[in-house]
């Protein structure tokens, strides 16, 4: 057996040990290829649980909100089911409700018919009556044509008596006037006469004298009796004992003459209808807002086409409102 020398032996070890590291790094090669092929795989599945992970939480916020939705449903469904149990219960009230008033109803109308039946008869007996009534009726309106004819005619004489009335109520006035003037010199004259014992007679002018009086040296208390007794009550006794103006004119045409109010405050009274107003007798606003039917009618047949307009422009509302302001107003 040949010698194995020393050299031989070394190139052996050299070779094995060469032999081990490439077949160590062939190994290791190969195992890395086998470890990123491994982690690839892994990457893989990860990335396919991620998504698949993904899809799950979307599908669970899907069937969250699918639930949500018919969890509402579900309450508006019984909401609507409590609704309509009420509106039931309510329609079943309502019936029972027309049961009742249809049962009334009918009661009620088996009493009409019977009433009417009654009325029937009723009208049956008073037709005979009707006759009567209408003769009765007809007397009666051409009684009231009758009176108002000579309404009419009073009325018509009414304003020229007012316009009298008035003419006699300012001489009456001018005549106290006059009167009071005198009675006043006559006590001027007397406070005169009771400080001094003479009288002193001075000589007076007619002309400045009032219209009837003369002048005289007779005692001062013969001049008061006779002033006591001049023309201005003569005329205010006739004035008052006009029985005819008394009759026609009254307390109403005492107190419109004396105190007018201002019918132009009516919206639609202006000066001429104010005068034409004047004329019928009307000087208050508290006549034109105690006007009737007749008197309207009257109105309107003095101021043509005036009817409608009087009801339009409310005249006796205007009147009545100014009225009440007036009492507000007055202290």
């Amino acid at each position: 057996m040949p010698d194995i020398s020393a050299i031989q032996i070394a190139i052996v070890v050299i070779a094995v040990l060469i032999g081990i590291v490439l077949g160590w790094i062939v190994r290791g090669s190969r195992s890395q290829n086998e470890k990123n092929a491994i982690n690839a795989g892994w990457a893989e599945q990860i990335d396919a649980q991620r998504n698949e992970h993904q899809r799950l939480l979307e599908q669970n916020k899907s069937l969250m909100e699918q639930n949500t939705q018919f969890q509402a449903s579900n309450k508006d469904s019984k909401m609507r089911a409590a609704e309509l149990s009420d509106a039931l219960k309510e329609a079943f009230e309502r019936r029972d409700e027309l049961q009742r008033q249809i049962k009334d109803i009918r009661g009620n109308l088996e009493t009409a018919v019977s009433e009417r039946d009654q009325l029937q008869s009723d009208m049956q007996s008073r037709e005979a009556e009707s006759d009567v009534a209408s003769t009765a009726l007809q007397r009666r309106d051409e009684k009231i044509a009758k009176l108002r004819k000579e309404l009419d005619n009073w009325q018509q004489r009414v304003p020229p008596l007012i316009e009298k009335f008035r003419l006699r109520n300012e001489e009456a006035q001018e005549l106290e006037q006059q009167l009071a003037d005198a009675q006043q010199r006559i006590a001027e004259l007397e406070v005169r006469h009771s400080a001094s014992d003479e009288t002193r007679i001075e000589p007076v002018d007619q002309d400045a004298l009032t219209d009837g009086m003369d002048a005289s040296n007779e005692p001062i208390g013969d001049v008061v009796e006779e002033a006591d007794d001049d023309d201005g009550e003569d005329a205010l006794e006739s004035f008052i004992d006009d029985q005819e103006f008394q009759t026609l004119v009254g307390a109403i045409v005492d107190d419109a003459a004396d105190h007018r109010d201002d019918l132009k405050a009516i919206k639609g009274i202006g000066p001429s209808i104010e005068k034409t107003l004047n004329e019928m007798g009307i000087f208050r606003l508290k006549q034109i807002a105690e006007l009737t039917e007749y008197d309207i009618d009257r109105v309107a047949g003095k101021l043509k086409g005036f009817r409608t307009r009087i009801y339009r422009e409310d005249w006796l509302g205007q009147a009545r409102a100014l009225i009440d302001q007036r009492l507000v107003d007055q202290p």
